[in-house]
């Protein structure tokens, strides 16, 4: 009889009767981590060099890296390690930003822009980069809303005894999506007006863009191709360096 068991089970197991647990089970999907930007990853202070804080969104992303290294062995170039967005952002994370790489530690230069997410369009259930011609689309954070917004943050950043420099915001070219040409020349006019009652220098980066725009920008684009944030940096860090001598 046991011998008779046997030869069933051997029978079974060779003819497949008996389902493998893996046969048939779902395989997990495999999820690739995103990769973290290098710029947005933390960094640390190299002990008796001045420090240097870079705000703004992605067209400041993306000469963050190049900056550090124009300005290596001259100052500690950090960033918060976030997209700063609009005016309406960076009023509830400003404090949280000023104590990037170290809660209290004193910033020498600020250099900083809010702009592009400003004056971007949103569709009526908050649709990002909505078509400006449409009646109900409307800007993330209308110009007046703009001044006020920058003139508490002004306020705020002042405090901090840093230099300040304001960063003209970058021009935006035709066929941009969900911008207007222009509107980065109403907005700076604005913050200008702002500006030009304070000591707050003013970095022309808008016209240092536009004048290089065939060569660095990307086409029907508000960003930059990795050797023309290159060549940004470079005009950034000229103004920091001239600020920290």
């Amino acid at each position: 009889m046991r011998k008779l068991i046997s030869q069933l089970a051997v029978l079974v197991l060779a003819t497949g009767l008996v389902a493998s647990p893996i046969v048939g089970a779902e395989k997990k999907k495999v999820v690739p981590k995103r990769q973290v930007n290098p710029a947005l990853l933390p960094f640390e202070d190299v002990e008796g060099l001045p420090r240097v804080l870079l705000i703004g969104d992605s067209i400041s992303i993306g000469y963050t890296l190049a900056v550090r290294d124009l300005l290596k062995d001259k100052a500690n170039v950090h960033r918060p390690l976030a997209n700063c967005g609009p005016t309406t952002r960076g009023l509830t994370e400003i404090e949280e930003w000023l104590n990037t790489g170290g809660a209290g530690k004193k910033w020498d230069v600020i250099h900083f822009n809010w702009g592009l997410h400003d004056l971007k369009y949103m569709g009526p259930n908050g649709e990002n980069l909505a078509d400006p011609d449409l009646a109900e689309s409307y800007q993330q954070v209308p110009v007046e809303d703009y001044f006020a917004n920058l003139s508490k943050i002004h306020d705020i950043l002042e405090a901090t005894g840093a230099k300040l420099i304001w960063r003209t915001t970058t021009p935006v070219p035709e066929g941009a999506k969900g911008r207007v040409v222009g509107d980065s020349v109403r907005y700076n006019a604005v913050a200008e007006r702002l500006f030009k009652k304070t000591e707050v220098l003013t970095h022309d980066l808008y016209t240092f863009a536009l004048e290089r725009a065939a060569e660095i920008q990307l086409p029907a684009d508000v960003h930059y191709s990795p050797e023309g944030s290159k060549i940004l940096a470079e005009d950034v860090a000229r103004v920091i360096i001239k600020v920290l001598k």
